[in-house]
């Protein structure tokens, strides 16, 4: 991967990398926009890498308008913006995840893979209870478990920063691609039932691209990594 920033000597990431971040995930949505809008051609509403795209055009402006440097201010921003300007199911299931990890890092002005973590936990238990779905329906949830795992299972095993960001984005692209088969059942793909199946799920794919810009931005040139 081609990386840019780096962990400091305590495995902390500061807050311009975490806006770094953001702001590389809004880069692979703008990229990937055509993309995602007709994976969700086949089995939803066609305007998820559309909606996605808006909704992360409203966000850079408000990152660059903020003051201070608390991480998680920076997040619920993120989260309240796109639950404002992003239609269908994204903005509140996106914004929901955002807003999670405003949560976990309030008045953090750097953050380890342990609070990374506590955000992936909190975002996918709000996700859970705000879309009623779980592994294997064909969400975005499929990406954002496996992800969430890999990266337990990595800190627990003593893998390096570097590492542990590498089995996140490994797991999510399995998890996203494992979807193709699978039968939708939640959201706009379920109205097709048997016929959902076969196509890659939208919200499981821009996951990965979350994932993906995260180990992007924060890889690191630590001692094993």
């Amino acid at each position: 991967m081609t990386t840019s920033m780096s962990f400091d000597q305590t495995g902390q990431l500061s807050y311009q990398d975490v806006t770094g971040w953001i702001r590389r995930f809004a880069a692979a949505i703008a990229e990937n926009r055509t993309y995602l809008t007709e994976l969700d051609s086949a089995i939803g509403d066609a305007d998820h890498g559309i909606n996605m795209d808006r909704g992360f055009a409203a966000v850079l402006p408000k990152l660059d308008a903020l003051p201070g440097d608390d991480i998680g201010v920076a997040f619920r921003t993120v989260g309240s913006t796109l639950i404002s300007t992003v239609g269908g199911a994204s903005g509140p299931l996106y914004g929901t995840l955002f807003l999670q990890f405003g949560i976990v890092t309030a008045g953090q002005t750097s953050i380890g893979l342990a609070q990374w973590l506590a955000g992936l936990d909190a975002a996918i238990a709000a996700i859970k209870r705000l879309g009623k779905a779980e592994p294997g329906d064909k969400t975005m949830l499929d990406a954002l478990i496996p992800a969430r795992d890999a990266l337990s299972q990595a800190l627990s095993d003593g893998a390096s920063p570097a590492k542990a960001l590498d089995a996140t984005v490994t797991a999510a692209e399995e998890g996203m691609k494992a979807t193709i088969p699978l039968v939708a059942r939640k959201g706009r793909a379920s109205y097709l039932g048997e016929r959902s199946a076969g196509h890659q799920d939208p919200g499981a794919t821009s996951t990965f691209l979350l994932m993906r810009a995260a180990a992007d931005q924060w890889q690191t040139h630590s001692p094993g990594g």
